[in-house]
């Protein structure tokens, strides 16, 4: 049942720092599907990164959003241009009179929790960001520690997975603020049926070409794949800082010739390059790739990373161990031997997708949540009576 609290509109500013991949496709989705219900959005998006397809989506959002389309310098690293962010995000949340503003990635939720806030909830969605990372790296506790102080500012924790609060409690502590688990979604769009491109290979993969993405694993499992005698050809869509080692990689294995890298393009363009749509990954929080390849019905093969196995549900048993190429090699051949039981394994996971996880579905959990700590933290700040439809809600 809806919230009736979610009726009345919300002055809501989202800010990323780069405009790539999953967290990208899901602060669209959420705008969008906030418009629809009539609240007022906004965006604070960094200009570093992006690519055509993110800058033709922002191009269709824009006129749709009441509060504005921003962009500025957001460094993936600390650095420099941070405290000009930070103090950007302060002065839009001022300037438009923001009940929510809500920071998404390690960055985005940095310059939210960091700025004046006026009297917006402060709401973060760490997309995986800095729970990637260890205490035993450099890096790691770096972000780790920030993650720490910053959660002291911080009115609300929604989480994209189980997993992804397992983590963010075992590598931060448990939040003493409202959280909540809300699964991503997919549109009905993404059900449509994707017909293969003639020049289609084996396998694609699809995604950011960084470590934990698991490039290198999949690349070694194709030349273990060689060395047997099977010849299997691989389309590699993305791009990222480890294209250049991923490429040597691959020559230096004698598989060039098999693995064909073909930069960033759309997730659906993308899939029909591929029979079987393999995801090595060492970490993930709930990857959109997954979500929208089991809707548009393709063969998988995935690690049991992050958030996966709450995609798969009951077919979880169907993962594989994460940076595991011998494992991955053996999951690549029976898939090959036996594409019929490949499809359908993929078709038990679309009716699973179209049923678990919907773009309204995540939109209409995450106004509630909003309003739910709305309660709290008015309670906490001291201010008075709450407003009515605040504590009005069926």
């Amino acid at each position: 049942m809806i919230d009736n609290r979610i009726q009345a509109p919300f002055n809501i500013l989202h800010v990323l720092s780069a405009p790539v991949g999953g967290p990208f496709r899901h602060i669209v989705d959420l705008a969008d599907g906030q418009i629809a219900r009539g609240h007022r959005v906004g965006l604070i998006v960094g200009s570093m990164t992006g690519g055509v397809e993110a800058e033709a989506r922002l191009a269709e959002l824009a006129p749709r959003l009441a509060l504005g389309l921003t962009r500025m310098r957001m460094s993936r690293h600390i650095g420099w241009s941070d405290g000009a962010a930070a103090a950007h995000v302060s002065r839009r949340v001022m300037t438009v009179d923001a009940d929510v503003v809500h920071g998404h990635g390690a960055k985005g939720g940095a310059y939210v929790r960091l700025a004046s806030r006026g009297r917006a909830l402060r709401v973060y969605t760490p997309h995986g960001g800095s729970l990637h990372y260890s205490w035993r790296s450099p890096f790691g506790i770096c972000y780790l520690a920030a993650e720490r102080v910053l959660a002291h500012r911080t009115d609300l924790f929604l989480f994209e997975s189980a997993y992804e609060y397992d983590a963010f409690r075992a590598k931060i502590g448990n939040p003493d603020r409202p959280k909540r688990v809300v699964y991503n979604g997919v549109r009905e769009n993404d059900f449509a049926t994707i017909a293969t491109h003639p020049n289609a290979t084996d396998l694609v993969f699809v995604g950011e070409l960084r470590a934990h993405k698991g490039v290198d694993v999949l690349i070694d499992a194709l030349a273990r794949l060689a060395r047997s005698g099977r010849s299997v050809t691989a389309t590699i869509v993305g791009a990222g800082p480890d294209q250049l080692a991923l490429e040597s990689q691959a020559r230096a294995l004698g598989i060039a010739g098999r693995v064909r890298m073909v930069g960033a393009t759309p997730a659906r363009n993308a899939f029909a390059l591929g029979r079987i749509l393999v995801v090595p990954s060492r970490a993930e929080s709930l990857p959109y790739v997954v979500l929208e390849g089991t809707a548009a019905g393709l063969p998988l093969i995935a690690t049991r990373a992050g958030g996966i196995p709450e995609i798969f549900g009951p077919e979880a048993a169907a993962l594989i161990p994460a940076g595991d190429p011998g494992a991955l090699a053996q999951a690549i051949e029976a898939a090959l031997q036996d594409p019929a039981a490949h499809c359908v394994l993929a078709q038990r996971l679309q009716s699973r997708v179209r049923v678990s996880f919907s773009v309204e579905a995540m939109t209409n959990a995450v106004l509630t949540a909003y309003c739910d700590a709305m309660s709290q933290s008015w309670l906490r700040r001291g201010q008075g009576r709450m407003p009515a439809w605040l504590t009005n809600s069926e």
